[in-house]
């Protein structure tokens, strides 16, 4: 007999009953019946129920056993009574007897249980993460990333996709944050960058002559945490093409996608491709984000030329001025108490607005509410039908002097009305393309014209759109996919020719010097013929998070840090002593203490 274990703890089965097996696991409970003594029994596999009788010569030291002690046991396994089957176990039919009992490791106290979900303060849980582990969610979410990470991976391959790994130290790259840099101790004062993301590596693949790239690639960022992503490191499915347009990568992906939501999804309803497309403008006027969430049926519209030039100065006098006005249609809403209108309006204060206007039209098609009495009869009509409703419906309205600005307080009054109204479809998982970005954007501080996506997008129209229109008319071949309002990546088609590099680089403030000082890697091969080419990255973490219905990133990843970027469990950062400082060349300028 193996000297731990003949069966794993979730592997018993009636059919074994009377055979002699061993397992080895974690105490997980224990149960004192008087005479009886039940100890669950928990490995990776699963959970089985132990008991030894009092009159044992073992049984003083099974009762001895502290929780979450490694144990050998070995024993004959029994049919448990139809009485005392547990269905919600695997192993709920049967039962070992204890005959033998060896401690392989004793516990000492623990911190928090292990065996409830209760949550415990996130201090706690990353500086004991190896028990956090051990609970039954956390454990089952980090074995759902696996698979989930596996299928990707055979589905990629099945795509005709071939997997690559490119280098972690490299130079820095204008990804949008800060890099992580690593001091080089053989080139005193230089440094490497970890890679924001495997940007150029994958597009060099592609001048290499490599058809199609994917890795599921680590990417740092020094970045302030997010609920969505770890501070520090992330994992995202990235994946390049070359001789593709945006339909073809379209097409790669989505199969890959849907075919692993489908898979561990849990019978949920996934979009089937093709995925819809939005361009950017309208994600932002129909759903007041560019990160739409289709579970909403709510859509936006334009009220522009129902309250221009009407007895309603507050909109009017805005409009004149070049403001907007947008309405967020609330179906059946006018059988809500005027409390429902309230609680909306304090909402609205809440985020920083005035508050969130409206007009109820009800049963009998009449309109009211405070706004409605200054809007004639074709007004309302042309009201009923830019925003599709009918008799029983309301309609909230959100103005502002920028557009940018009442596009976002629409779409979280979008959002909040269908919570309020509980419109969001349930069990779906939602995907879109959010497609036709402006290639540049300017910066409100500094005025600054700036890349607005990936600085390495194709523009649309090539270098006679850059060396001709406004930059701020151009848009790029640049694109998101969405999933319930969620962004899983970003993606492009790739400018592969250097003259459209340098004028675009040109336009957001880099001279040629600067370009080919920071990019002249790629931008060389670029000159020894370049395929066109185009990809994208979606997020590991972010899939696993949806898959796993949780919104917090520290449940699905292994080791997470937490909102400060620091591992509580290794103590990192640290210090590092002066003489390893003096190998690299380095001296600290550190910031006066706080006191």
């Amino acid at each position: 007999m193996h000297a731990y274990r003949t069966h794993h703890c979730g592997q018993l089965r009636p059919s074994d009953t009377g055979q002699t097996v061993r397992l080895s696991g974690w105490v997980h409970r224990k149960r004192d019946h008087g005479q009886l003594l039940f100890i669950d029994l928990r490995d990776h596999h699963g959970l089985t129920q132990c008991v030894i009788d009092s009159s044992s010569p073992l049984f003083k030291a099974a009762d001895a056993l502290r929780l979450e002690s490694v144990v050998t046991v070995t024993g004959k396994v029994a049919a448990r009574s139809p009485e005392t089957v547990n269905a919600k176990l695997a192993t709920g039919e049967i039962e070992l007897v204890i005959g033998e009992l060896a401690v392989q490791s004793e516990a000492e106290p623990l911190p928090f249980p292990v065996n409830a979900e209760a949550d415990y303060p996130e201090e706690m849980r990353l500086k004991y993460r190896f028990l956090d582990l051990r609970r039954e969610q956390v454990h089952a979410n980090i074995v759902l990333r696996s698979r989930v990470i596996s299928s990707i991976r055979q589905r990629m391959i099945a795509q005709g996709f071939t997997e690559f790994q490119t280098p972690i130290l490299t130079a820095s790259s204008p990804e949008g944050a800060r890099d992580y840099l690593v001091p080089s101790r053989l080139h005193p004062g230089q440094f490497y960058a970890l890679p924001q993301a495997p940007q150029q590596f994958k597009q060099l693949l592609m001048v290499a002559g490599f058809d199609r790239y994917f890795q599921i690639a680590p990417c740092f960022r020094d970045e302030a945490s997010r609920a969505d992503r770890s501070p520090g490191e992330f994992y995202q499915l990235d994946f390049e093409m070359s001789f593709v347009t945006q339909d073809d990568v379209f097409a790669a992906i989505e199969p890959v996608l849907h075919g692993v939501f489908e898979e561990f999804g849990g019978g949920k309803k996934v979009t089937p491709p093709p995925f819809p497309r939005i361009t950017y403008e309208n994600a932002l006027l129909k759903y007041g984000s560019d990160k739409p969430d289709l579970r909403n049926p709510l859509i936006i519209a334009e009220l522009g030329e129902v309250f221009r030039g009407s007895d309603f100065a507050v909109f009017s006098r805005l409009l004149e001025k070049g403001g907007v006005v947008r309405g967020i249609p609330a179906p059946g809403a006018a059988a809500r108490p005027r409390s429902f209108f309230d609680k909306l309006n304090d909402w609205a204060r809440g985020e920083g607005a005035p508050g969130l206007g409206y007009i109820v039209f009800g049963e009998d098609g009449e309109a009211k509410g405070p706004i409605a009495k200054f809007l004639d009869a074709p007004r309302l009509e042309r009201l009923r039908a830019l925003t599709g409703v009918g008799n029983g419906d309301a309609v909230f309205f959100v103005a502002d002097a920028k557009a940018a600005a009442a596009a976002k307080l629409a779409g979280l009054a979008r959002t909040k009305v269908a919570q309020e109204l509980d419109l969001f479809a349930k069990g779906e998982f939602r995907f879109c393309w959010v497609v036709d970005f402006p290639m540049f954007e300017r910066n409100e501080d500094t005025g600054q014209i700036e890349f607005s996506h990936n600085p390495f997008s194709m523009p649309q129209g090539g270098l006679a759109a850059l060396e001709t229109q406004d930059p701020l008319t151009i848009n790029a071949f640049q694109y998101d996919i969405v999933c319930n309002g969620i962004e899983l990546s970003s993606g492009a088609i790739r400018n592969h020719l250097p003259e459209i590099m340098y004028k675009a680089f040109e336009i957001a403030g880099y001279s040629k010097a600067d370009v080919e000082a920071r990019f002249g890697g790629m931008l060389n091969a670029f000159k020894y013929g370049a395929p066109p080419h185009g990809g994208s990255a979606p997020g590991i973490d972010r899939i696993v998070m949806l898959l796993a219905d949780t919104p917090n990133i520290r449940e699905i990843v292994a080791f997470p840090m937490n909102q400060q970027a620091q591992d509580l469990l290794m103590q990192a950062p640290a210090p590092v002593p002066p003489e390893r400082l003096k190998e690299l060349y380095i001296k600290l300028d550190l910031p006066p203490v706080k006191r």
